[in-house]
């Protein structure tokens, strides 16, 4: 498929940029919300639709359906990604979120498996996977658009705001776990309230879907689409042309995205689980790192415009090679909330190298024709095996009386992104947007 010849676009003024900005990122926080609300409402829900005496095997059910949704994301980046470099990446992050909200919407009135027995984990099953697809496609386009949108000087900046909706829409699903925790009861949070999360999250994607009809398309994507002779995105066309930076992508991705599920989805679990906090208490504590973590997002961006993103990966790397397994093991003897609290964000921090600057890495790595395929698939291929499989590792690990395997295994991977970013060069010097 040819892009269709266009008339240059008119230059964006610093108000359009941020105005876009800003609409793509709330969007973007609400599609994150959606998607993390499953794993922040798991230890109410796992009892409705895997009934066991075993909580951990209730929790590793959960945790299955967590990583499945995960692969649907590689075909989601796929086809979503095409999309996206085809018909704009406004289409794309417009797409997505009406198959994310859709998701959370079924979730809110599966009913039980004492209603319908294994029907009920099925349809789960059904909604993770249009989210997973949903999710797959908005790495990609949101990475895009936040890149291409911002200007040369504040690249990174810009960029790091889509890891603060993120981790903001994240942080939005522990606060609705809070107030619901204390307006409700935990025999109805288990019965009837871990629906309403879900049903909050597919109303606001309805409004999301809105907003984004509205926003402005970037100038690379235009000025690409005017460009007749520029092969159309593909997979083929990704890999015959790119597949260095495909590699590239997917090495760098390893180990900054295990560590990153470790130490946000998981840790809330892990709270409960190993270290002995209540529920609430182990809420509190996440929702506190988070926000803080969430702050050092653009602050970290900023840093990367200043010096470049090399240094920041390569702290990422060094310090959660010589600091993860001596995090995770402190945590399982610490008996304060608030000990707990600076081990957790002490993690998160160090995960911060990785976390504000990998979109725009990625993004900087290739050519507009095929930049929302290229930053999309091979990070989702990545975050697939490694990201949606860090829960189900861990448990799995702890059921088999080895926890500590699974430290040792994010330090491990983290070691092997650390020697890509050693290799790598500098993609502020080498951009390609």
């Amino acid at each position: 498929m040819e892009h269709i010849a266009l008339p240059l676009p008119a230059q964006i003024t610093r108000q359009d940029r941020l105005r876009s900005i800003l609409g793509g990122s709330v969007g973007n926080l609400i599609e994150w919300y959606d998607w993390y609300v499953y794993s922040a409402f798991t230890l109410y829900f796992a009892p409705v639709f895997f009934p066991s005496d075993d909580s951990t095997a209730q929790l590793l059910n959960a945790a299955a359906i967590f990583a499945v949704g995960f692969l649907m994301r590689p075909l989601g980046a796929w086809l979503m990604g095409m999309y996206a470099d085809r018909r704009g990446r406004k289409a794309g992050l417009t797409l997505s979120v009406m198959l994310m909200g859709g998701g959370s919407l079924m979730i809110a009135v599966i009913p039980g498996y004492a209603a319908i027995g294994v029907f009920a984990p099925l349809l789960l099953l059904v909604a993770r996977l249009m989210q997973g697809l949903s999710v797959g496609g908005e790495y990609g386009a949101s990475a895009t658009y936040l890149s291409e949108m911002a200007d040369k000087d504040h690249r990174g900046f810009f960029s790091s705001f889509q890891y603060v909706t993120l981790i903001a829409g994240q942080l939005l699903a522990l606060c609705v776990l809070l107030l619901l925790q204390l307006a409700l009861t935990e025999s109805q949070l288990e019965s009837w309230g871990w629906r309403v999360p879900f049903a909050v999250g597919g109303l606001m994607a309805i409004g999301v879907y809105r907003l984004r009809r509205g926003l402005r398309e970037t100038e690379a994507f235009e000025q690409n689409a005017a460009v007749s002779e520029q092969p159309s995105s593909s997979g083929w066309t990704l890999i015959r042309r790119h597949p260095r930076e495909v590699l590239l992508v997917m090495a760098l991705t390893a180990g900054g995205t295990l560590a990153f599920y470790a130490y946000s989805t998981y840790m809330q679990k892990f709270l409960v689980n190993s270290a002995g906090f209540g529920r609430q208490t182990a809420t509190a504590i996440m929702a506190s790192a988070l926000f803080i973590y969430m702050l050092l997002q653009p602050i970290a961006g900023w840093i990367s415009d200043r010096i470049g993103r090399k240094p920041l990966l390569l702290a990422f790397g060094i310090c959660g090679v010589l600091f993860t397994t001596a995090i995770f093991t402190r945590l399982e003897t610490v008996t304060s909330s608030f000990g707990a609290f600076l081990l957790v964000l002490s993690g998160l921090v160090i995960v911060t190298g990785y976390t504000s600057i990998n979109a725009i890495v990625k993004a900087e790595l290739f050519p507009a024709n095929i930049r929302a395929l290229g930053v999309a698939l091979p990070y989702a291929l990545a975050n697939t095996l490694f990201g949606g499989t860090a829960e189900y590792a861990a448990l799995w690990m702890k059921q088999a009386a080895m926890e500590s395997g699974f430290y040792w295994y994010v330090t491990g991977m983290i070691a092997v992104s650390l020697i890509v970013y050693l290799r790598m060069p500098d993609t502020r010097t080498t951009s390609r947007i």
